[in-house]
């Protein structure tokens, strides 16, 4: 079976020719090629050089099908998926006659033409992956199209999260980003993991407002030194001085990474005791959380979208309402409440939550449920 992948995931020429991709997909993909003769990802190719999580491809017989980058913020941006219409449609009907089966990666620009189009094909299979907030209430309109679009075709849409009223065809995945190996080291490194502080915190995702960035930086500020041996930022952003700067000036023991490789951000899991994420942004259901629960992370996070449908009391904390204040609340009571062995148990609980998080499982579940619909 041959499958065919639409996105809108970055990707890059480095310097050698080589062609790498926006890591987490780029590492589903790798895992997927077990399952199919061939895999064709159609998805942007940027100019820029590719910052270091990136990855390339595993396989000879996955083939990469490059588009000009369409949409963004400005209005002239949003016109710019109008104007990339007649190369992505012509691209996708060559791929159509060519593959088995079609997934395709909402929500994205050029999905407000291509789901209609592609549910409108009587061949191949086509299949939706909705990665953001399904239940969001006010969403861009866009997103909010491309969700009613989903919700009236009858073609599989994988979602984040259980909801009421849910379309038969809409089915609740989890996003992959474990494997088996990670699952074994993770139980492991958490047998050895002391939950005493001072303690250590991470935060993976972009550096901005939405992310939580500003409000981790305003709670941290009168916490007690003694308590927090360092905070680690992975990721990038427009405001990362002004972050970097305000920690300086704070007095924090922050440090920002940047961008960083798959292997470097387990590292930073394996070290810490907590994960940071008060996000207010459309979130589907982050894999960092997924991640670094595996290797004994405690999360500290936002119950938007599907998030608090995972994390709880027993396993986390949930920022509710998603506030500095709340945040520098639930903060002062780790520091001076917990216990490490309650603390010890949540982290064994949040390392079971992720257990549904593995490639071999979200393989099988495209086999057997989506392929098969």
């Amino acid at each position: 079976m041959k499958l065919a992948i639409i996105s809108h995931t970055e990707h890059y020429k480095t310097t050698s020719g080589q062609i790498v991709g926006w890591g987490p997909t780029i590492t589903e993909i790798n895992h997927l090629i077990q399952d199919f003769e061939a895999i064709y990802h159609l998805a942007y190719l940027h100019a820029e050089d590719p910052p270091p999580s990136a990855l390339p491809y595993s396989s000879e017989h996955i083939h990469f099908i490059p588009l000009s980058p369409k949409g963004g913020k400005s209005w002239s941006d949003k016109l710019g998926i109008l104007m990339g219409i007649p190369e992505t449609l012509g691209k996708v009907r060559r791929l159509v006659g060519d593959v088995d089966a079609i997934q395709f990666r909402a929500p994205t620009g050029m999905g407000v033409y291509l789901i209609p189009y592609l549910s409108g094909l009587k061949s191949p299979k086509v299949w939706f992956k909705y990665a953001g907030n399904w239940n969001q209430n006010q969403p861009p309109l866009g997103y909010a199209l491309q969700r009613y679009w989903l919700k009236k075709q009858n073609r599989p849409v994988t979602i984040n999260g259980a909801w009421p009223e849910q379309p038969a065809h809409c089915f609740t995945f989890e996003n992959p980003c474990l494997t088996q190996a990670e699952r074994k080291e993770g139980a492991a490194i958490i047998a050895q993991k002391s939950y005493a502080a001072p303690f250590r915190f991470c935060f993976v995702g972009r550096l901005e407002d939405e992310k939580g960035v500003q409000r981790i930086l305003d709670a941290f500020a009168d916490l007690p030194a003694s308590a927090v041996v360092q905070i680690d930022f992975i990721g990038n952003g427009v405001k990362r001085e002004q972050y970097e700067e305000q920690a300086q000036a704070q007095q924090l023991p922050a440090r920002f990474h940047g961008f960083l490789q798959r292997e470097a951000v387990f590292e930073c899991y394996r070290k810490a005791h907590f994960l940071l994420l008060p996000s207010t942004a459309s979130e589907g259901f982050p894999k960092v959380i997924a991640e670094a629960m595996n290797y004994g992370c405690i999360p500290i996070v936002s119950g938007v979208s599907s998030i608090g449908q995972y994390i709880d009391e027993v396993n986390g904390f949930l920022v509710q309402p998603t506030t500095a204040e709340r945040l520098n609340q639930v903060l002062q009571e780790i520091i001076n409440q917990e216990t490490s062995n309650t603390l010890r148990a949540k982290a064994e609980k949040a390392y079971l939550s992720s257990e549904n998080f593995t490639f071999e499982h979200y393989r099988k579940r495209i086999q057997k449920e989506i392929l098969r619909y």
